[in-house]
Formats: C-alpha cells, sequence, structure tokens
C-alpha cells in the first residue's frame, strides 16, 4: 500500500476523486482515505498545515495501515532561481530549518535523538516519480527540501534557509513525515509543485501547483506502485 499525505484538501481532491471503493475515517480531526487508485491500494490523507499535523498524520497512518511506503505530496515555496511557479522539486532529502539548539553547540537543525539534519528520502520512489516527471514535460528540480512551522515570504529568511542548508525549496510538512517515517523504517519520498517565487503570488497559484504535483502522484501509483 501507498500512503500519500497533503497538507490541504486541493492538494488531496485530485488524487481521492481518482480513486474507487473509498471508505473515509476521521481519527483525531485528520481525515484518511482507503481505497484503490489504478487498482493499487492507496491512503490519501489531508493532514492540516504545519510539522505537528503532519507528524501525527504519519505516525497514525503508519500504526493503522501499514503502508509500505508514504509520499508527500503538494506545494512549497521556491528558493532557487531555476524552480518557477509550477515547477516541481523532488526532496533528496528533508530537514527542518526552525530546529536550532546551536546555543549548546549543536549544528543548525540537529534533530535531537536521531542526531542528524537531513533524513534522506527513498532513491527508489524518486527515480520512477522523476521518470513521470519526464514523461510529463514538467521542469523539476531535485535538492534538499525545508521544512518549518512559518510560511517564508521574506527573501532574506529565504537565503538564510538556502545558503544553510543547500536547500531548493521550503514548505512546512515534509521535515516531519520524513523524521516519522525515518523512525519507523517506511520508505519515503517528498514531491512539491511551486507555488510561490520570488515576485509570486501563492493564493493566485496555489490551486493550479497541487494539481501539478496531483498528477505526477497519480502516474506514479499507476506505474509504479
Amino acid at each position: 500500500m501507498t500512503g500519500i499525505i497533503c497538507a490541504m484538501t486541493i492538494e488531496a481532491e485530485g488524487i481521492i476523486s481518482e480513486m474507487e471503493n473509498k471508505e473515509l475515517t476521521v481519527i483525531s480531526g485528520i481525515e484518511y482515505t482507503v481505497g484503490k487508485l489504478y487498482n493499487k491500494d492507496v491512503v490519501v490523507a489531508v493532514c492540516g498545515v504545519g510539522k505537528v499535523f503532519a507528524a501525527a498524520c504519519a505516525q497514525t497512518m503508519i500504526l493503522k495501515y501499514q503502508p509500505d511506503e508514504i509520499i508527500n505530496v503538494g506545494v512549497a515555496g521556491s528558493l532557487v532561481a531555476d524552480l518557477k511557479v509550477f515547477d516541481v522539486a523532488v526532496a533528496t532529502s528533508l530537514c527542518q530549518h526552525d530546529m536550532d539548539t546551536s546555543a549548546i553547540g549543536d549544528p543548525v537543525g540537529l534533530i535531537s535523538g536521531v542526531n542528524m539534519v537531513k533524513f534522506p528520502a527513498s532513491e527508489r520512489i524518486n527515480n520512477a516519480i522523476i521518470d513521470c516527471l519526464r514523461a510529463s514535460g514538467l521542469n523539476y528540480k531535485e535538492g534538499t527540501i525545508a521544512s518549518g512551522d512559518l510560511f517564508v515570504a521574506e527573501r532574506e529568511k529565504k537565503n538564510w534557509i538556502r545558503d544553510t542548508f543547500d536547500a531548493v525549496a521550503c514548505e512546512m510538512e515534509g521535515g516531519s513525515v520524513a523524521q516519522i517515517c525515518y523512525i519507523n523504517n517506511v520508505d519515503f519520498a517528498v514531491l512539491r509543485a511551486i507555488s510561490d517565487e520570488e515576485g509570486g503570488d501563492y493564493a493566485v497559484f496555489a490551486k493550479k501547483a497541487a494539481e501539478n504535483s496531483a498528477m505526477i502522484i497519480k502516474e506514479y501509483v499507476k506505474n509504479n506502485a
């Protein structure tokens, strides 16, 4: 089974609409839709915005549904010039830019308990996603995606995240999904369509960007899951 986690309904609705034999379950306020997508077993969750909701969702999904893999799908802000609105970022690794115990000598972003700054995504899933992206014609870029409980709009903050973590995009859930998958030994990937960049307007572009990410994950499930 493939688990798919989205923060918002606009990111999930294009996937759920294609599913058959759907069954909706609500756990701790989070909606989980189980069913078939192109005859493949999937569970899709709309977790809500932010790292805590995303972590709660991922842990519950793992315990209740035992997915073989989890993919976090949605939108993100670009941190680099060659990722424009509607392009796609594929995470080679995930970090949490707002985790900071550097005052006691740790590297910025270090996750205590596992002593890691970056969680590596599954190369197997990424390779299959990239095949789908190449077939679609969408521009994409691989690299670190940075997560934090902050909608990053200021250029100074974007530059700091980019330079500190060598990150290509930022959002608010992927890093916590990665951490939960890592400690549970579940393969994971994070796929994000760009909804805002320098001078871009998130409110205008988010829905179309979400449609791009949904299109790619549906192709992934059809061909690989």
